[in-house]
């Protein structure tokens, strides 16, 4: 074996991030919001997020990224095109809806009309969403990731310049396998990871007031501990979380007492705290070594 031997750190075109843009230059902090799959309570947790933040007075902003399944709109009651009426020029000033600064690629179509777009397209959209849009002055822009790791969630990580990322989960392994990937993603392109939120980790029987784990217990907590970040929060099954992203009201607002609004709650103060502090937990660096 040569004792040649040479390290490459972060060698790759694709994953070096860009100077943040005119549109987002008045924006502190930009938190991402990912899992790597669907179907894990992602969109649920950045309307949940947004809007604990905007509760606290902070001027929040809510941006859309899932290009191919939006739900945001349907989260915040608001399903209507947006008013073309407040364009200035050539960037579009979002809707506040409940004080959060919403856009999703809903509100710029007809209702239920599929996107059929190719990666690179969805890419462009993205980049005007990053770009065009009027973000104005904001504390924090929570930005709801689509499912996957690829040309979308590039584009966001090298655009946006993501000051942090929040790792959506279920418990069980087979929502962690992909997990990790969203997780190895954003290392790749040198993102901070905030911490771990599992969703739907346990529902209290009315009955017999004990904790149930229909989807089994302890996956957020075991990847929290491979990533070295913290466990932010465990979110119960409760159907009130679902009866208010349906109705477009976001829990925290609408049962501030529920255990899934104190979870969430505990979640935004420790994320306040590590990006005010920039404490963000360590996490390893990315590179190949070749040996030959």
């Amino acid at each position: 074996m040569s004792p040649f031997k040479r390290t490459i750190v972060n060698d790759n075109p694709s994953t070096r991030v860009e100077p943040r843009g005119q549109a987002l230059a008045e924006v502190s902090y930009i938190v991402a919001v990912a899992s790597g799959k669907g179907g894990v309570g992602k969109s649920t947790t950045a309307v949940n997020v947004a809007y604990t933040l905007a509760e606290k007075g902070l001027a929040v902003g809510l941006l859309d990224a899932d290009i191919f399944g939006p739900s945001i709109p349907r989260m915040t009651a608001r399903i209507e095109p947006v008013d073309y009426q407040q364009q200035q020029g050539t960037t579009v000033v979002p809707p506040s809806i409940g004080g959060v600064k919403v856009i999703s690629i809903a509100m710029f179509q007809t209702k239920d009309r599929p996107n059929i777009l190719r990666g690179p397209m969805a890419g462009a959209v993205i980049k005007q969403f990053l770009s065009q849009i009027q973000w104005g002055k904001l504390d924090y822009l929570i930005i709801d990731y689509p499912p996957g790791t690829s040309d979308v969630q590039l584009t966001l990580s090298q655009v946006a310049k993501i000051s942090g990322a929040i790792i959506v989960t279920t418990p069980q392994d087979v929502a962690i396998n992909d997990v990790e990937k969203a997780i190895a993603m954003f290392k790749t392109t040198r993102v901070a990871i905030l911490g771990i939120i599992e969703t739907m980790s346990y529902f209290i029987c009315e009955a017999c007031q004990h904790r149930h784990h229909p989807l089994l217990s302890g996956g957020g907590e075991k990847l929290a501990k491979q990533a070295k970040v913290p466990l932010l929060a465990q979110i119960p099954q409760e159907a009130s979380v679902a009866l208010t992203s349906d109705r477009g009201i976001p829990i925290v607002l609408q049962y501030s007492k529920s255990q899934s609004s104190i979870e969430y709650r505990k979640a935004v103060n420790q994320i306040e705290i590590q990006l005010a502090e920039n404490k963000t937990p360590n996490n390893d660096d990315f590179g190949f070594v070749w040996r030959r």
